[in-house]
């Protein structure tokens, strides 16, 4: 239920939340609002130094993405959402403000500046209300502030790096989160506790009690605003003369019209009648109200956004095929008739795609024409240093295909590639058909481009100076190998991957000094010996395979090691929310193709130790994967 008439005003408007945060998805659903997300395209790039004090750098923040988002979807529908909520949290100690933490350095730099010391938590927050007139955006906005104090114990080097290997700190203000595990961090907290979460409930009920229930003249000295007011208090602005912004348009799609009763906005979006006395009438339609918004489903909007999710994937999918964004980068913006032209392609379902691209935050679009993201140049460009493009191609022209088949996989309780594709799962990529080889390459592509994202984090994820030699097995292009290398120069890395991958290896291998340090073998990890190191990695290597396989693996890599080498593994796990989600995609993966499946943080440490690898360690890196470090213990 909405805090009706507060939150309630809000029931009939298309509300955005220009924010991906969970945080304030959570706050905001459980409270009641049915908004939509459309994360903000602003880059958070403000002089802070230019602002009189933190809380102005936060709302100015929260302002501009709101108005971020406001723009671009009334460029795109040529009509804006009723309401935009845009928010900013910052951490603030001795003048400093501390924002996301950009790596584990970063995020043990900001904690332990936080270490014993009271620091104060400002949450900015602008509410634009946006209407259309003659075509252009016009737009009323609302901002506020909300601090709380905390103060954090002392902490010890080993309770920080815990901590920041756990993963939490990555994404968060302060490089914590007082709602998980960052709580045990906490001495005491005076204030709000959601704007510590990211989101001022409260003090956002208050602002939207002003702006729509503002006192009468007459009851501007005995008001007090300490306590969000009922519906009785105040009346809306668009009944009282002259106060008050115009109201927002109404949303066509939300079933507003006659019939709907009181709560229902009118011309004005008010909750009273246009004639009779509105004072009169306050407490018969805060009870209708209240009814109304007991009554009313939750609007499913994240369940339409996922049952309409393969649509953005294809769009994407086929942006991609035909390489709009290579034709896009480093120029002009270029008109849709000119991208038609150059794809081969109908003008009028061209300038379609393009506009979707734009909704996706992938194109930009001007009067001009369109133009590629930053995302875009760097991700989606076939020949870009970091491309995805291949990984984008494969799953249109492999992934997609097997993924029809799921059903059939479910119901029989079998993999698909057969059925989808005409060959076995284990024949996959190793045929000697011409097309086979060119489809070897894009998956070796697509691996390269995934590894190097984050390669450089489970290469530091643990200090590895210390190791001499390193193989990595079923390490393709030798994506990993290249980052272990640059990270530390004394060590000599080995790729061990099959023939027919390694006949494509040297496509990939790097020019740079670290060259020298990295060798490529041709081998079958399960038949040939291993190659002697100190240290032997499976990057994302077990969860494709089946538990016998597994253990195969495992005894042969701990029957090479020697007592003290280790051994890295990298996967994702189901242990918490957002990398349960990519492991569980994986299995899917699994299910139509493989045999392998996903497994949780102690089910791989128990793995490791079964085989011999005992003490170990667990580090999370990014959002997605942990990486686990065992070492061989003596006979």
């Amino acid at each position: 239920m909405a805090l009706c008439p507060v939150v309630g005003k809000l029931l009939h408007k298309r509300v955005v939340l220009a924010s991906a945060s969970p945080r304030r998805r959570e706050i905001l659903s459980n409270a009641g609002v049915r908004f939509e997300v459309v994360p903000s395209r602003f880059k958070e790039k403000l002089n802070k130094a230019s602002f009189s004090a933190p809380y102005a750098y936060a709302v100015e923040t929260a302002k501009q993405k709101a108005l971020d988002v406001a723009s671009r979807m009334h460029q795109k529908d040529l009509r804006a959402p009723d309401v935009v909520i845009g928010a900013d949290t910052i951490v603030t100690v001795g003048g400093l403000i501390l924002e996301k933490p950009v790596d584990k350095q970063d995020a043990y730099r900001m904690l332990s500046s936080l270490s014993g010391k009271e620091h104060s938590v400002f949450t900015g927050v602008a509410i634009v209300h946006c209407y259309s007139r003659d075509g252009q955006l016009d737009t009323d906005i609302s901002e506020f502030y909300e601090e709380t104090k905390v103060k954090f114990s002392e902490l010890t080097e080993e309770l920080l790096w815990e901590y920041i290997h756990s993963g939490e700190p990555m994404d968060k203000a302060g490089g914590y989160g007082i709602q998980a595990l960052g709580g045990m961090l906490v001495e005491y907290i005076h204030g709000d506790f959601l704007n510590v979460v990211g989101f001022p409930l409260n003090h956002f009920c208050k602002k939207l009690a002003e702006l729509y229930y503002p006192p009468k003249p007459e009851d501007v000295q005995r008001v007090k605003h300490d306590s969000i007011p009922t519906v009785d208090t105040f009346e809306n602005p668009s009944d009282v003369e002259g106060g008050g912004s115009e109201p927002a348009q109404r949303n066509p799609g939300s079933g507003e019209g006659e019939g709907r009763g009181p709560c229902a906005p009118g011309a004005g979006g008010s909750l009273v009648e246009a004639e009779g006395d509105p004072r009169a009438q306050g407490t018969k339609e805060a009870a209708t109200c209240n009814r109304t918004a007991e009554t009313l489903p939750p609007f499913p909007a994240d369940l339409l956004e996922l049952i309409e999710g393969f649509k953005a994937s294809k769009a994407l999918f086929t942006a991609c095929k035909l390489k709009v964004f290579d034709l896009l980068r480093d120029v002009a913006p270029q008109k849709a008739v000119d991208i038609a032209g150059h794809v081969d392609a109908s003008l009028y379902k061209t300038e379609q795609l393009l506009d979707f691209c734009t909704a996706l935050g992938i194109l930009e679009k001007t009067e001009q024409g369109y133009s590629n993201t930053e995302l875009a140049n760097l991700y989606l460009v076939s020949d870009s240093e970091d491309s995805l493009h291949s990984f984008i191609m494969r799953n249109n022209d492999h992934t997609w295909n097997l993924f029809t088949r799921l059903e059939f996989a479910i119901r029989e309780g079998t993999s698909q590639p057969h059925q989808a594709l005409g060959k076995e799962a284990e024949d996959l990529f190793q045929d000697s058909h011409p097309q086979s080889k060119e489809m070897q390459l894009q998956f070796m592509r697509a691996m390269h481009g995934l590894t190097r994202l984050t390669a450089h984090q489970v290469a530091t994820a643990f200090n590895l100076s210390w190791f001499t030699s390193a193989c990595d097995l079923g390490g393709c292009t030798g994506a990993l190998a290249c980052k272990l290398a640059q990270e530390y120069p004394h060590l000599q890395v080995t790729v061990l991957d099959l023939p027919n991958v390694m006949e494509h290896a040297s496509c990939f291998q790097p020019r740079g000094p670290e060259a020298a340090q990295i060798s490529f073998v041709s081998g079958d990890f399960f038949r040939d010996s291993l190659p002697r190191a100190d240290l032997y990695i499976l990057s994302r290597i077990l969860h494709d395979l089946p538990d016998d396989r597994v253990h195969d693996l495992l005894s042969r890599v701990s029957g090479s090691s020697k007592p003290g080498g280790s051994l890295l593994v990298v996967e994702a796990v189901l242990d918490n929310e957002q990398a349960a989600r990519v492991s569980l995609m994986q299995s899917l993966n699994t299910l139509v193709q493989m045999q392998g499946r996903q497994r949780s943080r102690g089910e791989y440490r128990r793995l490791l130790q079964q085989h011999g690898f005992c003490d170990v360690q667990v580090a999370r890196v990014g959002d997605t994967l942990d990486v686990f470090l065992g070492t061989r213990a003596a006979p």
